[in-house]
């Protein structure tokens, strides 16, 4: 369970998060929605450690990450939070294989078992034959499982998504929300993404809307 408690965030003086609650469930299939700058990035960046709040809690568990000291808050993230990124942020320099591995090599795995690793969840993820291409070589839709699959490399709870369909297709935005909701499905991990898209939305767990940094409104699937 992840507990957010009375989280405070301002920049150059501009409050952007104002006393922002909620609880997360275990396995959960959440969706923060609302318009552009209403904080919604800025809660799931704190909620995923990597931003840090002026002032409230952020309750993994009943483990304040606030509290952590930052080697021991980049050891706690890698171990138990995926991260999906609008742009997928795949190193071009790097195989596909590669960069799902790393976080893998990161937390401590030799780097054949983390190749071994990335290679099992990338051919089931449809990508077995693009294990040596390097990101400029795949598809929007291609490199954004990719990511997922980078996501997923250590096994972590939470999953934490920021506008991950944002710069794909139709087509595609729609294969990615059923890997989403299949993984969930299979896996029991924790959802909380980040979206636009009510299509995405109206097929989640709860529904969180944001205004000027306020949480206003936290509805249920029925």
């Amino acid at each position: 369970m992840i507990e957010v408690k009375d989280i405070i965030k301002s920049y150059d003086g501009l409050r952007v998060l104002d006393e922002a609650s909620l609880t997360i469930n275990d396995g959960e299939f959440l969706s923060i929605v609302g318009p552009s700058g209403a904080g919604k990035t800025t809660l799931l960046q704190i909620i995923g450690s990597l931003e840090t709040p002026d002032s409230g809690k952020v309750i993994y568990d009943g483990t304040d990450i606030v509290k952590m000291k930052e080697a021991q808050l980049a050891a706690f993230r890698n171990r138990n939070m995926g991260f999906v990124f609008q742009f997928h942020q795949l190193l071009p320099e790097f195989s596909m294989a590669e960069n799902v591995a790393m976080p893998a090599m990161i937390g401590g795995m030799g780097r054949k078992e983390a190749m071994e690793r990335a290679a099992e969840l990338l051919d089931g993820l449809g990508l077995g034959g693009r294990l040596t291409h390097r990101p400029n070589q795949l598809s929007g839709g291609e490199r954004q499982r990719a990511a997922v699959a980078r996501a997923l490399i250590n096994d972590p709870k939470v999953i934490l998504a920021d506008e991950p369909s944002g710069s794909l297709d139709s087509h595609n935005r729609e294969e990615l929300y059923r890997l989403f909701f299949d993984l969930r499905s299979t896996t029991g991990k924790t959802f909380i993404i980040v979206t636009h898209d009510e299509s995405l939305a109206c097929n989640s767990d709860r529904v969180i809307h944001m205004a000027d940094g306020r949480i206003i409104d936290d509805i249920h699937s029925i």
